[in-house]
């Protein structure tokens, strides 16, 4: 019975990385996969997953308008989809999110969903809240705070790498703009005592 599945982490923690790995293992296995990614997204080339290790695939973009499942649908009746792939899953509103339940309930399809689950206030995001809510099993994959503690907190701080505790939900960035902190160095950064731990 195919499943969906929420893997979810901290920024910076291999996201990207594991899913291009998962891709890798069913196309070495003759399979065929279907990739998505977020349209927002623009750090690297448009319609492209691409890792800080320097791994990368070509993938179909997704916004607020588009219908994955559709999308699949189509491809799966010219070549049969093994898996759905989705990076930067927090991006999927509420209702991609059931399109995707549907792919793996009805149609059979496993699908991989990779995201954050909060944002930098540490609230979470509506395709992280749903994924939460309907996957079949979800799986954390852990980062590092500079303390040594699991990094589950996205903070995001400003040129001068202050604290940014106000503002749009979505802001893209890396390293430049955000940092993976435990939720004791988050709370202490967003206080007033920098990141610095």
């Amino acid at each position: 019975m195919a499943k969906l599945y929420f893997y979810y982490a901290s920024m910076n923690a291999g996201k990207s990385t594991n899913l291009l790995q998962a891709d890798f293992n069913y196309r070495e296995r003759g399979m065929q996969t279907m990739l998505f990614t977020a349209a927002i997204d623009d750090r690297f080339a448009a319609g492209t997953i691409s890792s800080r290790i320097g791994l990368s695939a070509l993938a179909t973009m997704f916004d607020a308008t588009t219908n994955i499942a559709a999308c699949v649908l189509d491809r799966h009746a010219e070549a049969s989809v093994a898996c759905v792939l989705v990076d930067e899953a927090q991006f999927l509103t509420s209702a991609q999110v059931d399109q995707l339940a549907r792919l793996a309930d009805r149609d059979g399809i496993p699908v991989l969903a990779y995201g954050l689950r909060t944002d930098f206030r540490g609230e979470l995001f509506e395709g992280s809240a749903r994924l939460l809510a309907l996957a079949d099993a979800l799986i954390e994959i852990k980062s590092v705070c500079a303390c040594g503690r699991k990094a589950t907190m996205n903070l995001r701080v400003d040129a001068e790498g202050r604290p940014v505790a106000a503002g749009a939900q979505t802001e893209i960035g890396g390293n430049d703009r955000y940092v993976a902190l435990c939720r004791r160095h988050f709370g202490e950064a967003l206080a007033g005592g920098g990141v610095a731990v």
